[in-house]
């Protein structure tokens, strides 16, 4: 996956609702596009690109705020993460 900014993956998250992808997945793209926009407020617009940087941040937020999901959930999250993680540059 790429990305131009954060808008283009804001606008990937947010259109998962009309495309034809499992509840597992709108759940964890909901799920990390509020870590992802709490992280990125640290770093500029929504223009941004998307750095290590700033998917170094979204790591340790997830990270933090484990205890909030279940084994199963927090599995979810963290396995759609290490697929959007991908769209994060150096």
């Amino acid at each position: 996956m790429q990305f131009e900014n954060l808008t283009a993956l804001y606008h990937f998250l947010d259109e998962q609702v009309t495309q034809d992808v499992s509840g597992d997945e709108l759940f964890a793209g909901s799920y990390l596009r509020g870590f992802i926009s709490l992280a990125s407020s640290e770093y500029g617009d929504e223009s941004q690109v998307l750095t290590q940087v700033l998917a170094l941040n979204i790591s340790e937020k997830l990270q933090v705020a484990r205890t909030e999901l279940t084994p199963q959930d927090r599995q979810i999250v963290q396995d759609y993460w290490q697929q959007l993680e991908t769209a994060f540059t150096a």
